[in-house]
């Protein structure tokens, strides 16, 4: 009787120390799938609108607040972001100095809107900084700067994610998110990078959370938390409400690297450049361009743009709903739905806003 209670007594232990390992890791059950075939493909022609100014180096990120739009330039000269007016794009000042004082930011790796305020994501200072309006709403001013834990290590996109906290992909690839507070003090890591060489990813956890590196957005009306790699064809989704997780891998499959120590090399394609969920659905732009013949193109003086020509829609659950072929190659979108718009940068184009219908 003794033996059998001890043994129940065990195995209960066991089971309770998978449970926590399995909330570490996973937190939601997974699904996967490795087939993408969308039913509809519709050709865009773009409209190109001029700015009227010539403030961009890298026009990389689009982001959108009721009548205000920010630009992001990803190596801009003396300011990375440009605020207009939206929809009609009226240029109003530029913020985000570049420098290296303590007013200033080095880089910028990603920017978001929450509620009135704009934050910009500066990786070389590990930092978040936070910007207000002025009274008149045609300036941007520095109003705070929260520092990172250092076990966010490295980060290179953001969103802001449920009950106040950051959510911030982990480079260091021993999990998939760092998850921090308002104060930027870590909560907690989960998720696991849902390759099919774990061993690897064991040995080499650093060299996977590079060729794994996504971009990632969340939609808290749906509880909706997406993340695409930037190599290969992998897209992510979770349902926070629902507490499901589904990988959804193209035939052209998983990041594929070289692992050179604790670095990886591209020698697959290049994937998704931006991602956008709205409250109806996920829009993510896919390259599919192998580095391969890139490095060819290149070797030959042949021009190879940056961006991808294809926007794909998956709905809120990750069916595939449609596929855009866009006439420019883009690096970043932005989707208002309520008017049938797509807004996209071409970086690779003196104009860069491209406006598409999508009604």
């Amino acid at each position: 009787m003794a033996y059998t209670r001890m043994k129940k007594l065990i195995s209960l232990v066991i089971l309770l120390i998978l449970g926590v390992f399995y909330a570490f890791t996973t937190i939601f059950p997974k699904s996967e799938s490795s087939e993408i075939t969308f039913p509809l493909t519709e050709e865009l022609q773009g409209q190109v609108i001029s700015l009227d100014t010539a403030l961009f180096r890298y026009p990389y990120r689009i982001r959108v607040n009721e009548e205000r739009v920010v630009i992001e330039d990803l190596h801009g000269l003396d300011c990375f972001f440009h605020l207009f007016t939206y929809p009609d794009f009226r240029y109003l000042s530029s913020f985000g100095q570049r420098g290296q004082g303590p007013e200033e930011m080095m880089t910028v790796d990603d920017c978001r809107w929450l509620g009135k305020s704009f934050w910009g994501l500066d990786n070389i200072k590990s930092e978040l900084v936070r910007w207000d309006f002025d009274e008149s709403r045609t300036q941007m001013l520095r109003k705070e700067r929260v520092k990172l834990d250092k076990e966010t290590f490295r980060a290179f996109d953001f969103v802001f994610y449920r009950n106040g906290s950051v959510l911030i992909p982990n480079f260091s690839g021993d999990t998939r998110f760092c998850e921090v507070n308002k104060d930027g003090k870590l909560i907690k890591k989960w998720g696991m990078i849902p390759t099919e060489d774990q061993e690897a990813l064991k040995e080499m956890p650093h060299a996977f959370g590079q060729g794994w590196s996504s971009f990632i957005d969340y939609s808290p009306k749906s509880g909706t938390l997406v993340a695409v790699t930037q190599l290969g064809e992998v897209m992510e989704i979770w349902n926070t409400k629902k507490s499901s997780h589904q990988v959804i891998k193209g035939e052209l499959g998983e990041p594929k690297f070289k692992k050179t120590q604790d670095y990886a090399i591209p020698s697959g394609i290049k994937g998704y450049n931006d991602v956008q969920v709205t409250d109806r659905a996920i829009y993510a732009i896919f390259a599919g361009l192998s580095y391969k013949e890139m490095l060819g193109k290149t070797q030959k003086g042949m021009n190879v743009p940056e961006g991808g020509k294809t926007v794909r829609v998956f709905s809120l659950e990750g069916e595939p709903l449609k596929e855009y072929k866009l006439d420019h190659s883009v690096s970043g979108i932005w989707v208002d739905e309520q008017v049938g718009k797509m807004w996209a940068l071409d970086v690779n184009s003196d104009e860069p806003l491209v406006e598409y219908s999508i009604k």
